[in-house]
């Protein structure tokens, strides 16, 4: 799931290969944009903010794109076979040593770089970039005091990169159940420090390793592992539906997040019950033994 340090990455390759090069040829296969054609321009830099990536040409025009769930970018030599089919591709940038192909992107866009503003302008701080303010962030965050913390943390209004992956993790290593009203949530400049401090230690791979190991399977502490016994109590992981509001400008059309947590790391309010019914049901065996910890938190990444 691209996070804003896996937009980063992207950025920062697409840049390494495309800067300073003549796009010899340009295929654009969206609707809008299908006759467009950037042949003749030079790639004068290609930059992130927050999930956005934005590839800007000597001629002023920004090439915007979002990767949304599922999207990529991929860079091949000419001539080599692409990995991916052909009916995902959105748009293709030629150059002479390299090519630069789109897949399932969900904005691909161009416009005016002078105009930029208008689709970043609705961002927080990029915690990532160097408009970085962690003040700006929590006043963000508290201008909504009754909104659950999980949905805040995803709110790009609020603060431009975090993702589902970040703000689980975060949640689970301050001990802050993810419904828990941001006006209730103990030391919340403490949680924004953690969640840049997470980000930034990633900002090089993408990777979201968010416990100091690497191997698979172990770079996480609740992300995806529900019904595994929480790494510090052993109580099983749970997972549950949770508003994004992701604050996107189609925020009408994101979906619901899937949180995971630790209800006894994490103790607190939990999801909501559905009306009529009942909140999700826990397996059979919940938890375990509960091992001694430091001020009922689980300890934060090491380093």
């Amino acid at each position: 799931m691209p996070e804003g340090d896996t937009v980063l990455v992207a950025a920062a390759r697409l840049h390494q290969a495309l800067a300073g090069e003549r796009l010899l040829a340009t295929d654009f296969r969206v609707p809008r944009f299908a006759t467009a054609d950037l042949a003749g321009q030079t790639v004068r830099e290609v930059a992130a903010r927050g999930k956005h990536l934005l590839l800007r040409t000597d001629a002023g025009v920004t090439l915007h794109s979002h990767l949304k769930m599922e999207g990529a970018w991929h860079l091949y030599r000419p001539g080599e076979r692409w990995r991916g089919p052909d009916f995902q591709v959105r748009v293709v940038l030629r150059t002479a040593p390299w090519v630069a192909v789109g897949f399932r992107l969900g904005v691909c866009e161009l416009l005016p770089t002078a105009r930029e503003q208008e689709v970043l302008g609705h961002l927080g701080p990029d915690v990532l970039g160097p408009d970085w303010d962690a003040a700006e962030a929590v006043r963000r965050l508290l201008a909504d005091p009754g909104r659950a913390v999980g949905t805040a943390l995803l709110d790009q209004r609020v603060m431009a990169g975090p993702g589902n992956i970040y703000k689980c993790e975060v949640c689970f290593l301050r001990g802050v159940d993810p419904w828990t009203p941001v006006g209730q949530v103990d030391d919340l400049p403490g949680m924004v420090d953690l969640l840049k401090r997470l980000m930034e230690a990633n900002r090089a791979s993408g990777r979201q390793v968010t416990t100091g190991d690497t191997r698979p399977g172990r770079s996480h502490w609740v992300a995806g592992r529900n019904g595994k016994p929480c790494r510090r109590c052993g109580t099983l992981i749970r997972k549950a539906e949770q508003e994004s509001g992701a604050g996107s400008r189609s925020a009408s059309h994101e979906a619901d997040r899937v949180t995971w947590w630790c209800p006894t790391c994490q103790p607190g309010p939990g999801p909501a019950r559905p009306a009529g019914g009942r909140r999700p049901l826990r397996s059979a065996r919940t938890s375990a033994p509960r091992r001694a910890g430091r001020g009922g938190r689980a300890p934060g990444p090491s380093g």
